[in-house]
């Protein structure tokens, strides 16, 4: 039979209360009534309930990874995975567990989060963009709820957030590129709604204007970041009066869609044609020649983002508004360098 903190109250002569209060630290019990109560403890090796022992301390020891679990989330939202791996891996530096909940069922905006804070299962949340909306965002701020949104929102906001200067990748690309002496560069991108495409085609577009490379629209085009459509965009392309000498591909699916137009052009590569992706994972493994690519290390991300989280608890009322992880730039077969250029890829400023 288990031995409950009633036997360990009898056998010192206190109340269970008084039991209650050593456990959770009291300073008002004298040290002779915790000596006793020690002591019984030990005698009758009783292991106090961690929820019970939290509960009393007002706090739950858990946090909240916030997200959208939608079927297939793995292939559509990979790096999700990555950046919930680092934040558990800072919390378990800690005693802090982590609890997954999904979004994707609500009935209407907020009412997850809205569970979350009435039935107080959690001490904080980390949101992933994926879950975030202007209910979540109003709820959590007047709650004053301890939180950490993972991706800048897209609307105005007092949250708490770490993101990745997605603009920051797309100068590195566009400076790569011109390294190597690909002036002619084209960029083929997701939605013109897809926030992480755009800051991307932003930071390139930008860096080519700073340098004096002007990018012709035709060379700008925007796909559902499928392969077949981003094959049939690259296509047009490659068959155009006007081909350019090289493709920045805003994420690996895309990459693919190109890889397969440029097979099937006929092309060589980076002889004829030279491209480049963001972020290794999922699919760069897989792509033949290996490709150039920009990266985000987003389990670093995660990891920052969950000793971030522990801060905000340790100090409430902080506010954290910060890009973090900066882009790396991997060196693959589809680039060279082809010609001389006014920037090298060591001069971009950290």
């Amino acid at each position: 039979m288990a031995i409950t903190i009633s036997d360990v109250a009898q056998e010192a002569g206190v109340s269970i209360s008084t039991v209650s209060k050593v456990l959770n630290g009291w300073t008002t019990i004298s040290p002779a009534t915790k000596e006793r109560v020690q002591a019984a403890i030990q005698k009758l090796n009783y292991t106090p309930n961690a929820r019970a022992v939290n509960f009393a301390r007002q706090n739950t020891m858990n946090i909240v990874f916030l997200t959208a679990l939608t079927q297939n989330e793995a292939y559509k939202n990979p790096h999700m995975f990555d950046i919930m791996c680092g934040v558990q891996n800072a919390l378990a530096e800690t005693s802090y567990s982590m609890t997954l909940v999904d979004t994707s069922q609500e009935n209407h905006p907020g009412e997850t989060v809205t569970r979350v804070i009435s039935q107080k299962c959690a001490d904080a949340i980390v949101v992933h963009g994926s879950a975030i909306s202007e209910e979540t965002a109003e709820l959590l701020i007047k709650e004053k709820y301890p939180h950490i949104v993972i991706g800048h929102p897209s609307f105005s906001n007092q949250l708490c957030w770490i993101d990745t200067n997605h603009t920051l990748a797309g100068e590195f690309a566009a400076e790569h590129m011109i390294s190597c002496g690909y002036t002619d560069t084209s960029f083929i991108g997701g939605k013109r709604t897809d926030t992480i495409s755009v800051q991307r085609q932003k930071g390139f577009l930008g860096l080519m204007h700073k340098y004096g490379y002007q990018v012709s629209e035709d060379h700008i085009l925007y796909t559902d970041s499928s392969i077949a459509e981003s094959f049939q965009a690259a296509l047009s392309l490659l068959e155009s009066s006007h081909r350019p000498r090289a493709i920045i591909c805003e994420n690996n699916m895309i990459a693919l869609g190109v890889s397969k137009a440029i097979e099937k052009s006929g092309l060589r590569v980076p002889e004829d044609i030279a491209f480049l992706t963001f972020d290794v994972y999922p699919y760069s493994a897989i792509i033949d020649p290996k490709p150039t690519v920009i990266d985000i290390n987003m389990y670093d991300m995660g990891r920052q983002a969950g000793m971030m989280i522990l801060h905000k608890l340790a100090h409430p009322d902080l506010q954290i508004q910060s890009f973090t992880t900066l882009p790396l730039l991997i060196q693959g077969e589809t680039t060279q360098i082809i010609r001389s250029s006014p920037v090298s890829s060591s001069s971009h400023q950290l």
